[in-house]
């Protein structure tokens, strides 16, 4: 089996050479570069697997970086590592395009926990989505295409979304629990916590919903997850 190839974007030599040799601990191979520019250059002409990126990079930041990277791959995973610990700075990150973030300083154990979560996404979970052209409301979700329409535009949509989507539209009608969703879809543990779920679904809330407040397709069921449904049912 090939190895799975990881673009690893981090101007701190030390913390980068610890990380490409963990990496390539696990059976990976790690392309290492310090700045976005040259990332970019990397991606014109190679496909990764994976992306890891800092946040502070000289030049262009990671925000950038994610945001050109999704304007020409809405596939590939994306984490962000950052050494910004307020929640608007993480948020900022996921809005970028970024598929899931770690705050510096990370445990080894989690750091790779999330990557090969994410790694498992083309052999493992690929998307079986429930119809071609799903619909629900004013929106129409088209899973094997990766892209969307709503009474916002069309939309295109991560690997990531489109798992979750896929999940969440094969339990339609059924409260689905953090820990099958972290499970199922990032690869975690039921013992890792993390807020990356909760920003997707405030993200699915601004794609499709009319009123984000006060949503009638993903709704919270307190205590134990989200659940989907085309029509509206009664808010837990």
């Amino acid at each position: 089996m090939d190895k799975p190839n990881i673009l690893l974007v981090e101007d701190e030599i030390h913390l980068a050479r610890g990380i490409c040799f963990n990496l390539e601990q696990e059976g990976c191979r790690v392309s290492h570069v310090e700045t976005g520019e040259a990332a970019l250059e990397r991606l014109f002409y190679d496909r990764f697997a994976l992306i890891i990126l800092d946040v502070m990079l000289p030049g262009m930041d990671g925000f950038t970086l994610c945001k050109s990277v999704r304007e020409s791959d809405s596939r590939v995973p994306i984490l962000m590592l950052t050494a910004r610990s307020e929640e608007g700075d993480r948020v900022t990150g996921l809005a970028s395009g970024a598929d899931d973030y770690l705050t510096k300083p990370f445990s080894l154990n989690e750091f790779l926990l999330r990557v090969k979560g994410m790694l498992r996404r083309s052999s493992w979970y690929l998307p079986e989505p429930v119809e071609e052209g799903y619909r629900f409301g004013e929106n129409e979700v088209y899973l094997l295409s990766y892209r969307a329409r709503t009474a916002q535009g069309e939309i295109d949509l991560t690997d990531l979304e489109v798992r979750m989507l896929t999940l969440l539209f094969q339990k339609e009608g059924a409260a689905v629990s953090r820990s099958e969703l972290l499970e199922r879809v990032w690869g975690y543990s039921t013992e890792v916590e993390t807020r990356t779920l909760d920003n997707f679904i405030v993200r699915f809330r601004k794609y499709f919903e009319s009123d984000p407040t006060n949503p009638s397709f993903f709704q919270t069921v307190r205590g134990v997850g989200y659940r989907f449904s085309r029509r509206a049912l009664d808010k837990d």
